[in-house]
């Protein structure tokens, strides 16, 4: 098994030209705002064909200090950071409560490209996570309203019945609100952009915020 998966990961290409474009990074042409830069590259991850490129990589740690990651949607980033949804029971909520700082990372791989976001994370005021729930779809207020993430599941015919019951919810009363659906923010204090190279020149450009400003820096790969 283990000589199997060895050479299983050795036969893997990495940003394989076929299928791969590795575009350059002027840094010396980048906004002096990383939310700029954030949104022209989402926006040309997708135009390249990634499947979901608002899918991204949340790291948390509980009050134990360990660490924990999972990937999660992107619902919007703006002036106020970049914005999630959870639970406030679940295990991500509570290491939220207990550590209030995260980290984020995109990547985009048909690009070369990955996003690194880390800061603090508050929750939102509880009328603008119902508004953002209810922006969503159908699915979304029915998984919200089956409720008890991260809780152990008796059997999947549990599951089952419980979902069953918040879809039919969900269709009869698609105002419904879920007091437990928070939306969380995470302000960045460090936002680095990686651009791949293919002779391993990748460029690295990490903004720190300063005041109210930005400084921007480069890092060896």
């Amino acid at each position: 098994m283990g000589t199997d998966l060895h050479e299983l990961l050795r036969s893997l290409r990495v940003w394989d030209p076929e299928v791969t474009e590795l575009p350059p990074l002027d840094p010396g042409a980048a906004p002096a705002d990383p939310l700029a830069l954030f949104t022209t590259w989402i926006a040309e991850a997708a135009a390249a064909g990634e499947r979901e490129p608002h899918t991204m990589s949340l790291a948390t740690a509980g009050e134990d200090g360990q660490p924990d990651s999972r990937i999660v949607i992107l619902h919007d980033a703006d002036a106020d950071g970049w914005s999630f949804a959870s639970h406030s029971g679940s295990r991500k909520g509570r290491q939220l409560a207990a550590r209030p700082y995260a980290s984020l990372t995109f990547y985009w791989p048909v690009l070369g490209r990955q996003v690194r976001l880390r800061g603090p994370v508050a929750a939102a005021p509880p009328p603008q996570a119902q508004a953002d729930l209810h922006a969503r779809s159908t699915g979304a207020l029915a998984a919200a309203l089956t409720g008890r993430q991260s809780e152990v599941l008796g059997s999947p015919a549990e599951l089952a019945r419980a979902s069953e019951a918040a879809w039919e919810r969900a269709r009869r009363e698609p105002d419904a609100e879920v007091p437990s659906w928070t939306l969380y923010r995470l302000r960045p204090e460090e936002a680095e952009f990686f651009q791949g190279d293919e002779r391993r020149r990748h460029t690295r450009l990490r903004y720190r915020r300063t005041g109210d400003g930005w400084t921007r820096e480069l890092l060896w790969p």
